[in-house]
């Protein structure tokens, strides 16, 4: 017998726990002007109990070739990346994502 998920109770092969809690997440993804007329792109709203924010910061770095922080439970990216970054977090399981 498999380990058992300790907050839904079923087996980790059947746990729809994160599943859940990416759908649930509210996130807001904006672009902010910062020094010297350079762009960042913010995403915001994401609860870290339920998410590894540190790992879906670097995949998000990763994916878009960019450099970035995570800055007060908010992902800061380098550049004008709004769109790339949303078509990324809905390919991920998101689905509530504001900009």
């Amino acid at each position: 017998m498999g380990e058992i998920c300790s907050k839904c109770g079923l087996p980790k092969e059947l746990c729809i726990c994160t599943t859940l809690f990416k759908e649930q997440q509210n996130i807001k993804v904006y672009k902010k002007k910062k020094r010297f007329g350079k762009f960042a792109t913010i995403v915001d709203g994401i609860n870290v109990k339920d998410v590894n924010i540190k790992e879906l910061g670097k995949k998000l770095k990763t994916h878009l070739a960019c450099g970035g922080t995570i800055k007060d439970d908010k992902i800061e990216l380098q550049g004008n990346q709004k769109s790339k970054t949303i078509e990324f977090l809905k390919k991920q399981g998101f689905s509530n994502i504001e900009s």
